[in-house]
C-alpha cells in the first residue's frame, strides 16, 4: 500500500500569510498585500522546501541560498513605498520571488543574480534576470528609483548607491557588530542616508563581506 501526502493548500497559506504574518507586523500598504497575496510564493522554491513556502522564517532556494521570510519583504517594501511605473533593481534576485512581487505591483524590474543554477529558475518563473557580480549592481539599466538587495550584506557598495536616481529608496538587511537590521534609505542630492527599522534574521548574500580597514 502507498501512503500518499496531503498536497498542501498554498492558497490558503497565502491568505494566512497576509493576515497573521504581514498586517500583524505593520504591513498595511495595499499595493504590497495585493502583490503578496497573489504571487505564489511556492513556486519560487524548489520540490523539496515548497510546503514550508509560507512560514514565517527563511526558506532554502538551493545553491546555498534563502528566500527570506515574508514579513522581511513585506516591511522593506512598506517603507520602500514603490509606485507602479518606477524602474527597480532587485539585487540577490535568486530564483525571482521578490521580483515577481515587484512586477506584480506595477514597476520595471531589473534582476540581478550571481548563481547560474537561481538565474535559471528564475526564468522558469518567467522572471527576466541578468547575471553578474551583485556587489556591482547592473549600471546598464540605472539610475534606478527602487533597489532592493534582498539578503543581508556587511555594507552597500558606492556602485550599488550610485545607481539610485535622485530620490530613490534603498532598502536591505544591513548586518553591524552581529546584529542584522532591516533599513530602508534615500538618496537625495548625491548623498545616502538611512534609518534602521527592526531587527531580523535574514540570510547573507555573497559578495558583500565588508572591506578590512588598513592598519599598521
Amino acid at each position: 500500500m502507498t501512503a500518499h501526502s496531503a498536497i498542501p493548500d498554498f492558497a490558503a497559506a497565502r491568505a494566512a500569510m497576509v493576515e497573521n504574518q504581514l498586517r500583524p507586523q505593520g504591513v498595511s500598504d495595499p499595493a504590497v498585500l495585493d502583490a503578496m497575496g497573489s504571487v505564489p510564493r511556492e513556486k519560487f522554491l524548489p520540490p523539496q522546501t515548497r510546503p514550508l513556502a509560507y512560514v514565517d522564517r527563511a526558506v532554502s532556494m538551493g545553491d546555498r541560498r534563502f528566500l527570506p521570510a515574508p514579513a522581511v519583504l513585506g516591511s522593506l517594501l512598506m517603507q520602500m513605498m514603490p509606485v507602479r511605473g518606477e524602474r527597480a533593481l532587485v539585487v540577490g534576485a535568486g530564483t525571482g520571488y521578490s521580483a515577481a512581487v515587484l512586477g506584480a505591483m506595477g514597476l520595471v524590474v531589473t534582476a540581478l543574480e550571481s548563481s547560474p543554477e537561481l538565474a535559471a529558475a528564475a526564468r522558469e518563473n518567467a522572471v527576466e534576470v541578468v547575471e553578474g557580480m551583485l556587489e556591482a549592481g547592473f549600471d546598464k539599466a540605472a539610475p534606478y528609483d527602487q533597489i532592493l538587495i534582498d539578503g543581508a550584506v556587511e555594507y552597500i557598495p558606492d556602485a550599488i548607491v550610485d545607481q539610485l536616481a535622485n530620490g530613490g529608496r534603498l532598502g536591505t538587511a544591513l548586518v553591524d557588530r552581529g546584529i542584522t537590521r532591516l533599513i530602508v534609505g534615500r538618496k537625495a542630492g548625491g548623498a545616502f542616508g538611512y534609518l534602521s527599522l527592526s531587527d531580523a534574521g535574514v540570510p547573507v548574500l555573497p559578495g558583500f563581506v565588508r572591506p578590512k580597514a588598513f592598519t599598521f
